[in-house]
């Protein structure tokens, strides 16, 4: 079963998960030093926050497969989806190693299908620069020079 994901930048973190477990009556599930993540069952959300976004609000939406088929199926539906599509495949981001790929509507919002793998202890292993870099989606990481562009998206493992 697949589960709704949005990932917020937030100003203050500190006070954003105070609010969200709030408001979620949840506490969050993983919590670092710039980044949190609550797995609300109830709807099914995965919803995260992180200070690395250089203004605060929603980053960009998603949706999180449980298996491989389902992500396979939601990589067909955005391949015919009249976007170009950006298929990352193996990668690590936000605490996690995934499977995933990007797609961006026309109005610029990036969506993001994945299948988490396992968990990492750093927010993006293997780059250069990597712990500073901003989240992972196409448009954040091509503003911070980090990934994205066409020459760096066909490296297999890049994020983005």
């Amino acid at each position: 079963m697949k589960r709704f994901h949005v990932h917020a930048h937030v100003d203050d973190l500190a006070a954003s998960i105070a609010f969200y477990t709030r408001l979620f009556g949840a506490e969050p599930t993983r919590v670092e030093s710039d980044y949190a993540k609550w797995m609300i069952e109830d709807p099914r959300l995965n919803f995260a926050i992180s200070t690395r976004g250089a203004s605060a609000g929603i980053d960009h939406l998603g949706i999180q497969a449980d298996t491989e088929q389902e992500l396979a199926e939601l990589k067909q539906r955005a391949a015919t989806a009249d976007s170009t599509m950006l298929d990352e495949g193996a990668t690590t981001c936000c605490y996690a190693r995934s499977d995933k790929h990007w797609v961006t509507d026309p109005q610029g919002i990036a969506w993001e299908h994945y299948r988490t793998l396992g968990s990492i202890p750093v927010f993006r292993e293997g780059e250069p620069g990597a712990a500073d870099a901003a989240c992972c989606t196409p448009a954040a990481a091509a503003q911070a020079g980090v990934c994205c562009t066409p020459a760096q998206a066909e490296k297999p493992g890049r994020c983005c």
